[in-house]
């Protein structure tokens, strides 16, 4: 795994069953539909993969699976975020016995922390990790906005680079400034929509839940970010705002963007789209108007493509 990590690293979705078990079928053709996309990497058991409403055996599963099928063609992150610093430490070892390249790392969750206690938690836990690990900032989440301080400290720590999904492009601004000289250390946007700002003014990639439904999408946008071709930048950016105007609007929930990923990827034939308590599939009514989206939205002709690619692979499977 090289530094700092670049590109496009997917937030994936996690297939599931009927039953709440893990749709093997499914994540397969996802990874495979991922990786053909162009991906730089894959992140798993972030807020898009429902990470923290999944038991730890699916978890486990999860991890184990996606590795083998990865077979290191692109680096496997893994979110550990959690209430409990054991439950922590123990997907952080599962996940290097599995194959994963490192861990991801938000402030516990509940409880609200200070920037001091953030600081004594990775003090705490850093030096247990058994893998490379970076931040993952995500206030709307943990009730904690990570200062500049404690992302200083964390580096100091081991901390391998920062996943920003605060939405606050001033704090993202202060944080590739800080680190822009320290190639060792990975700034990666969360929020899709500063992609091309973040890799234009010195960060390094991007995760992007669309890139589950769209990879080739979110990589032509990283190229053209990475190179500075602001007229390709300008196009592919007007798409982007499109999807999120559109498809991650329908649905009357706070969560609406991560069924609609969900959604996309079951009409598209890729895997399942059943949501894990609290959150539900959408209804007939939404899924016709995703369906609608696909049909016209095509980037590249990816919709018909992939459903025909799908169904070829079930047809072997």
């Amino acid at each position: 795994m090289q530094l700092p990590l670049r590109g496009i690293i997917p937030p994936m979705v996690t297939p599931l069953l009927e039953n709440m078990e893990l749709d093997s079928k499914g994540l397969e053709r996802l990874i495979e539909h991922l990786l053909r996309g162009g991906v730089h990497g894959i992140f798993l058991l972030g807020t898009n993969g429902e990470g923290p409403s999944l038991g730890y055996n699916i978890r486990k599963r999860l991890i184990s699976e996606v590795c083998a099928i990865v077979d290191r063609r692109v680096p496997v992150l893994v979110s550990i975020s959690d209430t409990s610093s054991e439950s922590a430490l123990e997907i952080a070892e599962h996940s290097k016995n599995a194959g994963a390249d490192a861990l991801v790392l938000a402030s516990p969750y509940y409880f609200p922390i200070s920037q001091k206690e953030m600081i004594d938690y990775l003090r705490f836990l850093a030096p247990k990790l058994p893998l490379p690990f970076l931040l993952y900032n995500i206030p709307s989440c943990t009730k904690l906005h990570l200062s500049l301080e404690t992302i200083k400290e964390a580096k100091e720590l081991g901390a391998i680079g920062i996943k920003d999904s605060s939405g606050d492009m001033g704090s993202l601004y202060t944080i590739i400034d800080e680190f822009k000289d320290q190639p060792d250390f990975s700034i990666i946007a969360g929020a899709e929509l500063f992609l091309s700002d973040t890799i234009i003014n010195g960060g390094h990639a991007a995760v992007a839940g669309g890139a589950n439904i769209y990879p080739r999408l979110f990589v032509d946008l990283y190229e053209a970010s990475y190179s500075k071709d602001l007229e390709r930048v300008k196009e592919l950016r007007h798409l982007i705002l499109k999807m999120h105007n559109t498809l991650y609007s329908f649905g009357n929930t706070p969560t609406k963007s991560i069924t609609a990923i969900k959604c996309a990827l079951a009409i598209m034939g890729i895997c399942s789209e059943y949501m894990v308590e609290p959150l539900h599939n959408f209804d007939a009514q939404t899924r016709k108007q995703v369906e609608t989206f696909l049909g016209d939205f095509n980037y590249g002709g990816a919709y018909h493509t992939t459903v025909q690619v799908a169904a070829n692979e079930k047809r072997k499977i």
